[in-house]
């Protein structure tokens, strides 16, 4: 099978960048993509508190489930704005659509952080709950494909692997923003006050940022509008049926990995009885670990290609998990939380730059937006929304912490196999054969 020619050509919009605009496209992007990102991954930090606040009851594990259902609830909108946002963006350009989804995203935060709890409004406090998730969950659908058509688009050739890394760096980002917010809260604050008001200033604190990304944003080239509206009626996702299914897999391998790190701190603290500050630490290691290894795993993809780049690390992930979830369980103090989340971190992480690389090379631009959402999206609203509901299931009924490593070792040889399926897409080594 070979790569489409079409696929691996640049957008013609990117002819207009300067280096300083192509670091300025790469940030504003990054910085958008991370505050959308920042939004959700807080909830989960602060699930225990949300559902105390939204869902009171006398039984800690209802109010719990209550909490992270809501948190699902975000990603039944995720393809539907992948769809609407995506073919805006392929139709349109990925200026106005990205502008768009921070728009909705700043709404719905703003909307969460203000609903007061249920013993303020009752029943009225959960339904708007729930509605500002499926807000910010629409708006983030849309986002991630715009978002990486035009991290790739305004890239250099030989730096596409490095600047669409930053995709998953900005999410990165945004979980050890909200993983060190949450520490500094834990550090600051009574019980009382994080459950009361602490998780609404962490919300607060990322729509602060709303409205300088949108003037950023603004002020960005386009590198996808001339024709596009044409060329996106004309365009079938037909021919790329495989890519889309294997990248489909991958994502969804990598989605319950990463909703199971952003767990962690719950996970820490529900289960294995450890401090808000032994937990968050944790959590915060993981991440740090995760944005570095994301980004040098995007650049060395430029120079030896994707393939590799996305294997080699999943092989050692997935011999890694049961012992690492071993030391933390048996151990249960700082030492072996933080240090078994930074090294399945560092293994997790390091290929997902090539993984976003690797997807977006092998679509054309007049389908990218669209479909890169979707095959993004669909994964993590199917998986995404239901992986903290399905483990906090597990280990309620087997009442075993190792319950989450062997569900996570099976789901990454599943990643790992499609990930071995993949085609060279790489500029340097583009069409090597899958197995090759």
């Amino acid at each position: 099978m070979e790569l489409d020619v079409e696929a691996a050509e640049l957008s013609p919009g990117m002819d207009k960048f300067t280096p300083r605009q192509r670091r300025r496209a790469v940030l504003a992007a990054t910085l958008g993509n991370g505050l959308e990102f920042y939004d959700f991954v807080t909830f989960a930090y602060f699930a225990i508190q949300i559902g105390n606040a939204f869902f009171p009851s006398v039984n800690h594990y209802l109010s719990l489930m209550g909490a992270l259902a809501t948190f699902g609830a975000g990603f039944l909108t995720r393809p539907l704005g992948a769809y609407l946002i995506g073919g805006y963006a392929d139709r349109h350009g990925r200026r106005p659509a990205m502008l768009f989804s921070m728009g909705l995203m700043g709404a719905g935060i703003l909307l969460l952080a203000l609903t007061p709890g249920y013993a303020t409004i009752g029943m009225a406090a959960p339904i708007i709950a729930v509605t500002a998730r499926l807000m910010q969950g629409f708006a983030l659908g849309g986002e991630v494909g715009s978002a990486t058509a035009y991290m790739m688009e305004s890239a250099k050739e030989h730096r596409r692997g490095y600047a669409i890394s930053w995709q998953g760096a900005s999410q990165q980002i945004a979980a050890t923003t909200g993983a060190v917010i949450g520490l500094v809260l834990s550090h600051l604050m009574a019980a009382e006050g994080l459950n009361s008001y602490g998780w609404r200033i962490a919300l607060l604190l990322g729509a602060s940022i709303v409205p300088v990304t949108l003037l950023i944003r603004n002020s960005l080239p386009e590198t996808h509008s001339n024709g596009a509206d044409a060329e996106a009626g004309k365009a079938s996702i037909l021919p790329h049926l495989r890519v889309i299914v294997l990248g489909v897999t991958i994502i969804a391998s990598g989605t319950i990995a990463t909703y199971i790190f952003h767990y962690m701190a719950t996970f820490g603290q529900n289960t294995l009885k450890l401090s808000a500050q032994i937990s968050f630490a944790g959590e915060t290691a993981n991440n740090l670990i995760g944005l570095v290894a994301i980004l040098a795993g995007g650049a060395l993809s430029d120079r030896i290609g994707r393939r590799w780049l996305m294997i080699a690390p999943q092989i050692l992930f997935a011999i890694s998990i049961v012992p690492g979830f071993l030391w933390l369980t048996a151990s249960r103090d700082a030492t072996s939380f933080i240090g078994a989340n930074a090294i399945l971190s560092l293994f997790a992480s390091v290929g997902y730059g090539a993984v976003y690389a690797a997807i977006s090379e092998s679509l054309p631009p007049a389908i990218r937006a669209r479909t890169f959402a979707l095959v993004y999206s669909v994964p993590v609203a199917l998986f995404g929304g239901t992986t903290q509901l399905v483990i906090t299931w597990l280990l309620q009924v087997t009442g075993n912490p190792m319950a989450i490593a062997w569900y996570l070792t099976g789901v990454t040889l599943v990643g790992l196999v499609a990930m071995a399926m993949m085609i060279e897409s790489a500029p340097a080594r583009a069409g090597t054969p899958a197995l090759a």
